[in-house]
């Protein structure tokens, strides 16, 4: 890709393309989805569509483009990570990393590519990496730099903060996932909210 999809115009026909794509793709899955339903959402000829795409392979490429551009924005670089890890103590930061998560999948188009992922990992090796490297692997990375930070300035006692990254995140992956479904059959997430709350403070306790 030429340039960044966040920078595609949203008025133009590619993305009102990709974003019926995205609907179409979260709630029926890639493979169920066919180019002339695509094409009649979206109010154009099939043939128009490959003016803007290859295929509907290519489609779900910039989906998934977009989705890690969306992602990587949620987290700061390392320069205002050290700001901010060294402006706070270490509650609010792990509080404000679940409310981000939150207001992330607020955003409907967000939370619809959210679902592809989950639909797609189990057929697509893209999906899978993504959530691998992209939500797995580069969230624990990320907290175990702030983890240290917060050893760093005595926060908290010495301690492999890689561990600490990964015995907090991974269960938190879990109730995220469990919030994304509760959310998707609108069903009260008061319950799992909590759960997060207490996750927290509970880990926090264990560790200090």
């Amino acid at each position: 890709m030429n340039h960044p999809v966040t920078d595609l115009d949203v008025n133009s026909t590619k993305y009102r393309i990709l974003e019926a794509s995205i609907d179409l793709f979260s709630h029926k899955g890639f493979s169920a989805v066919s180019v002339r339903e695509l094409t009649k959402v979206v109010g154009i000829k099939e043939s128009a569509l490959y003016n803007h795409f290859k295929s509907k392979d290519e489609i779900l490429e910039w989906v998934y483009a977009l989705f890690r551009e969306s992602h990587s924005k949620t987290r700061p670089n390392q320069d205002t990570l050290n700001a901010i890890c060294n402006r706070i103590t270490i509650k609010p930061f792990l509080t404000q990393g679940i409310i981000n998560f939150k207001q992330a999948v607020e955003e409907p188009l967000h939370e619809k590519m959210w679902r592809i992922l989950n639909i797609e990992q189990f057929r697509d090796q893209r999906a899978r990496g993504i959530i691998i490297n992209d939500v797995y692997k580069g969230t624990v990375d990320f907290l175990e730099v702030a983890f240290q930070i917060f050893i760093d300035k005595g926060e908290l006692k010495q301690q492999n903060a890689k561990i600490l990254a990964t015995e907090y995140q991974y269960p938190l992956f879990t109730m995220m996932t469990e919030y994304l479904l509760l959310k998707y059959d609108g069903i009260d997430t008061a319950e799992v909210e909590m759960k997060m709350e207490n996750h927290l403070s509970f880990f926090l306790e264990a560790i200090r």
